[in-house]
């Protein structure tokens, strides 16, 4: 049965209470049904007067439960299937259970509704056992791939005695034996389609080295169109086949579970992502001895591709142009930008705020929502020089009956779902599993399944002569690129001063974060030759400083980002962008900060909860969310003082400060939440033993 959540509710359900028995906690509403059928209502309402039309019934939606609570709520109190229940369970439970783990405990439950009824058969228990028929048939058609573990096919033989002891002849052992015997057949199919979703360390390192200076012009010679379009193909095709329950955090980042799958799916996606990018790097500073006009002609190349995918909706393709145009090795190439025309750095710099990390990427989520299911892109927004060219093109698309798909940015959706995996915790402080959580996480699976459905209308034919093209192209490391691109445009002596002075600082700021945040690995080595992140931007950006693979690269990135007076230095120098100044990457905009309450005001000291620091975020606004994180909402935030814990002592956050930019970073970002008494009390003790410490002795 649908029912809201407390932030859900509609007119005809209303939150009642909180219910708690052993292993769950559940949400009880109060939900009007209509008391009679229509029919009768016809009836009634013929009479002078007429009985009541609405009654009230109570229903509970589980909260927080133990396994096997979970699963006896996949049938609901009249004992039918809870199909919203139902699917966001079978689309999280691997966060939390194997499926071999869940399968049993299904099993057991269906073996304690047969025992019931025989003692005692009742139209409900009846009910219930076919609804856990239903949700069998459901998970197996649904999600065939948690069966496919070959070759002994565990989880789907047991599956298979189960039906035979319990309902022979069924429709579900009909389907056992169909997916167990094209299972087998699929065998040798399924290991050479593994080789796709292989994640190679050493992209390119297969391909023979391009050593032929003139080659560096070959992407002039093949139409914008042409490659947006082949990347379109690639990247669309690549989407639909990602398994949504892989970009859960806890499955695709292997957070907690050794031995997990690695999320192939996932995998493949961000390895095509750093592909496109590491190319837009290399066609640009590949060839030292080429004109600045020439390689400026490459770099307006890319743009208008970009342009391209754009216009085809390939927001990942998009993002990865972006991103090569904005590494440091291409950006800082002052002279090159120079002499890219005016409207081309117009459009670059349009496109880019797309991606703007500002207010958690909300151009790009309002974009995505605009145009995930439209015919046609909006291109308003550009520049007037490019209005009359988009609705010429708009004209063409409706007179050809051209209808575009939709290929989205999946750093968007590994971000929702990082966020969520870092805010909400995976249990309750009784041990229980967290279903909240779990269906925050589904209403993120349900938007990308539905992109999923947008990225099947695309009818581009693969160009194979162009991905051996493509395939071929050497990439470079972050160090390559970075001494190519001081080949090609020398360091001035001044900001070579700011790089050492940043890089020391960068490279140990980068690992302090990596240590405390534990980021995710997408399955890059150190040192791999063609990683230009570990994890897409925004995902880094979501949780903390973007950490990168190279040490060297980090550095560069924290020299760009580093602080307003080091940025106005780097600005006016000539080892900067194109002329506009700005820096190509945005500094992070938020922390995942550790939080804990003083043990007078909590019952346990020093325990400590994460929560989400953003770069506006005052200190009354952090006091407020800490109370909240600990139940204590409603108590009054200014009776609080927060404190950060170094190293040596503490730091004091100022009450009217931005807590962003007032904490040391350098360090583990712990903070503690104290009465203001209790804060004056504990400097007066330290006052106090300085005294004593300073007294001569008689």
């Amino acid at each position: 049965m649908e029912t809201a959540r407390p932030d859900q509710q509609d007119e005809v359900s209303r939150f009642w209470r909180e219910e708690r028995e052993e292993g769950a906690v559940y949400n009880a509403y109060l939900k009007k049904v209509t008391y009679l059928s229509q029919a009768r209502l016809e009836d009634e309402a013929k009479r002078e007067f007429s009985h009541l039309m609405w009654e009230t019934h109570k229903v509970r939606v589980i909260r927080a439960g133990t396994l096997e609570k979970l699963v006896e709520s996949l049938t609901n109190t009249r004992g039918e299937m809870d199909s919203s229940y139902v699917n966001v369970f079978l689309a999280t439970y691997r966060t939390f259970a194997t499926p071999r783990q869940v399968l049993n405990t299904i099993i057991l439950r269906y073996r304690s509704l047969l025992d019931q009824t025989k003692e005692d058969k009742t139209e409900l228990r009846e009910l219930q056992i076919g609804a856990l028929n239903s949700v069998l048939f459901m998970w197996l058609e649904s999600y065939v791939e948690d069966f496919r573990d070959s070759p002994d096919y565990t989880c789907l033989r047991e599956l298979d005695r189960f039906a035979k002891d319990h309902i022979p002849g069924s429709g579900l052992g009909r389907k056992v034996q169909e997916k167990l015997q094209s299972f087998k057949q699929e065998d040798a199919e399924l290991e050479a389609s593994k080789s796709e979703f292989s994640f190679s360390l050493r992209e390119g390192g297969s391909h023979p080295v391009d050593t032929d200076s003139s080659k560096s012009l070959a992407l002039l010679e093949i139409s914008c169109r042409k490659i947006a379009e082949q990347l379109t193909c690639k990247d669309a095709d690549l989407f639909r086949k990602v398994v949504p329950h892989h970009c859960l955090g806890a499955v695709w980042s292997r957070r907690d579970k050794e031995g997990a799958p690695e999320a192939p799916s996932i995998q493949a996606t961000i390895q095509q992502f750093n592909r496109i990018s590491l190319r837009v790097i290399a066609t640009i500073l590949r060839t030292q001895e080429l004109k600045t006009s020439h390689r400026a002609k490459v770099l307006q190349k890319w743009i208008m591709i970009a342009q391209d995918l754009r216009e085809l909706k390939n927001f990942s393709s998009l993002k990865a142009i972006i991103t090569g145009l904005q590494s440091h090795a291409v950006y800082r190439l002052r002279k090159t930008w120079s002499a890219v025309s005016k409207d081309s750095v117009v459009l670059f710099e349009e496109l880019s705020e797309i991606f703007s990390v500002e207010n958690n990427q909300i151009n790009s989520r309002e974009l995505l929502m605009k145009e995930a299911t439209a015919k046609f892109p909006d291109l308003d927004f550009q520049s007037k020089s490019l209005k009359r060219k988009n609705l010429h093109k708009r004209r063409s698309w409706i007179d050809n009956g051209i209808v575009q798909g939709t290929v989205p940015y999946l750093g968007t959706f590994l971000t929702d779902l990082t966020m969520i995996d870092t805010a909400m915790p995976d249990t309750t402080d009784e041990g229980l599993i967290n279903f909240e959580k779990r269906r925050k996480e589904f209403e993120v699976l349900a938007q990308l399944k539905l992109l999923q459905s947008a990225a099947s209308i695309y009818t581009i034919t693969q160009d194979d002569c162009f991905w051996r093209w493509f395939n071929s192209i050497r990439v470079y490391s972050d160090l390559e690129s970075h001494e190519l691109s001081c080949s090609i445009e020398p360091v001035s002596e001044t900001a070579a001063k700011i790089k050492k002075k940043s890089a020391s600082l960068g490279t140990k700021s980068s690992k302090d974060v990596a240590t405390r945040m534990g980021l995710l690995s997408c399955g890059l080595e150190d040192g791999a030759s063609n990683s230009i992140a570990s994890i897409p931007d925004t995902i880094a950006a979501s949780i903390g400083p973007l950490v990168f693979k190279s040490s060297h690269h980090a550095s560069m990135k924290n020299e760009l980002s580093h602080s307003s007076s080091t940025s106005s230095v780097i600005s006016s120098d000539s080892d900067t962008g194109p002329p506009s100044g700005h820096t190509p990457f945005k500094s992070c905009d938020s922390y995942v900060i550790k939080v804990s309450m003083s043990s007078s005001q909590n019952d346990i000291a020093h325990v400590y909860k994460s929560i989400m620091l953003m770069n506006s975020d005052h200190t009354h606004t952090v006091i407020e969310k800490i109370l909240e994180k600990y139940g204590h909402e409603g108590i009054n935030p200014d009776h609080f003082c927060l404190i950060q814990l170094l190293p040596d002592g503490e730091l004091l956050i100022p009450n009217n400060a931005n807590v962003f930019y007032a904490i040391n970073n350098s360090v583990e970002l712990k903070f503690v939440l104290k009465t203001r008494e209790e804060y004056k009390n504990s400097k007066d003790k330290q006052k106090g033993r300085r005294r004593r410490l300073k007294k001569p002795s008689v």
